[in-house]
């Protein structure tokens, strides 16, 4: 018997709750869209996001929605930079296809464009990617348009909140000390445009 999926709609309590779905042309959720088959890596997204500040919003699948980290600066190839992550609500997964403008007054205001995508999976001795978030240090690896290769994302008390992790890029064939992936490859995989092209 195959059963329907459903998305981890408690989760979404609190994405729905901070925004007006008859504004924005964010999704809600509602629809659903089913998770990868067969055992195959589970989805990743970075989107570019110029709210008040541009920043850079890392998404990956687990549980039927996107767990979802606001990275200011934005991911880096160089494993001796650390970047700020911050923790914000689960996003539902057809948010990893969302280009658009959030209008003035609504949660998030400003563009979004997808920055890069692809799969990732956990690394490591076989714990489930659920776990390793739980106990705040989870190993990864990427592979996208951009990124690829093996990531750390670590939870940390720097400035005393939980909230608060670090991405860390690991040292292997994919790093690139020195090189700006950001400001070179700053275009959207999926429509070319920068973020300030989005109407």
């Amino acid at each position: 018997m195959v059963c329907p999926y459903r998305e981890n709609t408690m989760s979404l309590e609190k994405y729905r709750s901070k925004r007006d779905f008859a504004r924005t042309p964010e999704p809600d959720g509602e629809k659903g869209s089913p998770p990868l088959q067969g055992g195959l890596p589970a989805r990743f997204v970075i989107q570019k996001h110029h709210a008040r500040t541009l920043h850079y919003d890392l998404r990956l699948e687990e549980g039927g929605v996107l767990k979802s980290w606001a990275v200011p600066k934005g991911p880096s190839l160089d494993p001796a930079d650390k970047r700020l992550a911050v923790a914000v609500e689960d996003h539902p997964l057809e948010y990893g296809d969302f280009e658009g403008s959030i209008p003035e007054g609504e949660y998030g205001a400003g563009r979004v464009i997808v920055w890069d995508r692809g799969t990732f999976e956990p690394a490591g001795e076989g714990e489930p990617f659920a776990e390793m978030l739980e106990r705040g240090a989870a190993n990864i690896r990427i592979c996208g348009e951009k990124l690829r290769g093996g990531f750390a994302l670590v939870r940390t008390r720097w400035g005393g909140r939980a909230d608060n992790w670090l991405l860390i890029k690991e040292k292997d064939g994919y790093a690139r000390p020195g090189y700006d992936v950001t400001a070179e490859e700053p275009l959207s995989v999926l429509s070319g445009r920068d973020v300030d092209e989005v109407e």
